[in-house]
């Protein structure tokens, strides 16, 4: 949960909430949601609701996203939530996740010079955008990133974790979990030729994800993890390999004793460091820029600007 109000060119943070709930706990392999998992959501949605209540707020946007859209028992899931907590909860679409990583990643995105690769590694699946970046050759003269293409694989870190447990903890089980992933985003890079465009230069990689601000955590040898240090860093290529290099090599014990990691999110790490370095080795760019950012703040970026369209005069 995040409560924001505006200010300047982007918002000033309220309140802020989160609980891992693990709402996709199971459903690689009974393909419905668990009572467990369920009940752990709405247990912390309550919680959210309550701290929203004393704020006040105008505006609300709740959503879901890939667990309750592979969930055969999603939107029963969702209509219970919703009566249980009085939040406007939906599913939304692939595409529109898309478009809110972009909203919320859109000064990193505009840093590039030609083109971004975005990538946002969830619990149940991985979302690619290629963006054409402000001002350059073929985009509109517009202050947002403009999409020319994504991509959504099913997997991310809790069905990863599931379908390959322990596969990760060595040296051949990662591998083949990377080239499985590199098989899936194969069929983006025929349509796309990112890679062609990567050695071209000009092309940024941009990552959202708790996979992805853990490389960068340990990539800096930070003591305790810090947003301010890390969201927004921009890490050459052989930081970044030389970060997810220490994480592999910390076995399960040293990934719950870091304290950038901890014991609750032990368990997927390694699966999002293969998601990752699939990505990585199919577009090897130059660097990479870090959000610690995802789909509230994109939401938050987008009720804001909604706010302000309907506060101006019509003009013909």
């Amino acid at each position: 949960m995040l409560v924001g109000v505006p200010s300047g060119g982007g918002f000033h943070v309220l309140d802020s909430f989160s609980r891992v709930v693990r709402l996709g706990e199971g459903l690689y392999r009974s393909g419905t949601l668990s009572d467990a998992a369920m009940d752990r959501a709405i247990d912390a949605l309550s919680i959210c609701a309550e701290r929203l209540r004393r704020w006040q707020v105008s505006d609300i946007r709740a959503i879901a996203t890939e667990a309750c859209r592979q969930a055969e028992n999603g939107a029963a899931f969702i209509a219970r939530a919703r009566a249980a907590t009085g939040l406007p909860i939906e599913t939304i679409s692939p595409r529109e996740e898309v478009g809110l990583a972009m909203e919320s990643c859109a000064s990193l995105i505009n840093q590039a010079e030609r083109r971004a690769l975005l990538f946002d590694i969830g619990g149940g699946s991985t979302e690619i955008a290629w963006v054409r970046v402000p001002g350059s050759a073929g985009a509109a003269d517009r202050s947002l990133p403009q999409l020319i293409g994504y991509h959504t694989i099913p997997v991310g870190v809790v069905t990863l974790s599931e379908r390959c447990a322990g596969w990760c903890e060595s040296e051949a089980g990662f591998a083949a979990v990377v080239e499985e992933i590199k098989a899936l985003l194969r069929p983006f890079e025929q349509i796309h030729r990112i890679g062609q465009e990567i050695r071209q230069g000009g092309v940024r990689l941009v990552g959202t994800s708790g996979t992805v601000t853990t490389i960068a955590g340990i990539a800096l040898n930070l003591d305790r993890y810090r947003r301010g240090a890390i969201d927004g860093a921009v890490l050459p290529r052989e930081q970044v390999a030389s970060g997810l290099a220490a994480i592999r090599a910390l076995g399960r014990t040293g990934l719950a004793e870091h304290p950038c990691i901890g014991p609750d999110r032990v368990d997927f790490v390694l699966p999002g460091c293969a998601i990752f370095a699939a990505i990585e080795e199919m577009w090897p760019a130059s660097d990479l820029a870090v959000a610690d950012r995802g789909l509230r703040e994109g939401m938050l970026m987008r009720l804001i600007r909604t706010a302000r369209a309907r506060s101006r005069p019509y003009q013909a």
